[in-house]
């Protein structure tokens, strides 16, 4: 039924936004030299690569130099990345590949292998449902740029801190997955506010 539902929202989100994608494709275009589209390795459903479809918000070349955006600051990030970012516009061309099936609406957000290959065992558990343009994880995480940039060495602060509470919010929506779950993380990252409860503190 999940399978249902992502077909059917992505093509009508498609659909509806085209003519947004072409506004964002000749600004990308006259912004900064280089493709409309960053296309990047990431794992997905029981391990395997997929190339994840984003809006091109760096200056050509750029994920050389790290993996991770820290902050406003980040001199990688064009004038157009910087907006695209901050909206989460960027995100919007993986609709495609939900379409196609790669991803789903509401999953884990599929990392790069280098922070796979760090997983433990039970975390590997996150690699046997589709990987997702939205979860948990991204509502408590929307401003993780800014949360690396008051760190001295972000990569290790995003391993050490960020990324295990991400994977024990995956955990909770996978042990839970069903349509009212799928349906409520769209909900509350269409519509934040202060309406998030984390999962995490459940019961405390």
């Amino acid at each position: 039924m999940i399978r249902f539902f992502d077909i059917v929202l992505s093509l009508i989100g498609l659909v509806i936004l085209l003519p947004v994608f072409l506004v964002i494709s000749i600004w990308i275009k006259l912004d900064s030299p280089g493709p409309i589209f960053f296309k990047q390795d990431r794992v997905g459903l029981n391990g395997i690569d997929f190339h994840l479809i984003k809006f091109r918000t760096m200056f050509l070349n750029s994920d050389r130099k790290g993996l991770l955006t820290v902050g406003n600051s980040d001199n990688r990030v064009t004038s157009s990345g910087y907006f695209l970012r901050k909206f989460k516009i960027d995100e919007l061309p993986q609709l495609a590949n939900v379409f196609i099936g790669k991803m789903s609406i509401v999953g884990p957000r599929p990392e790069v292998r280098k922070y796979v290959d760090l997983y433990t065992e039970d975390q590997r558990l996150v690699l046997s449902v589709p990987p997702g343009i939205t979860d948990y994880s991204s509502i408590k995480f929307r401003n993780e740029n800014e949360l690396l940039a008051k760190s001295s060495m972000p990569e290790e602060c995003y391993i050490k801190d960020i990324l295990p509470v991400k994977l024990k919010l995956n955990m909770i929506y996978i042990r839970d997955r069903s349509i009212y779950q799928y349906f409520k993380i769209i909900i509350l990252t269409l519509f934040p506010g202060n309406n998030f409860s984390d999962p995490l503190h459940k019961g405390r």
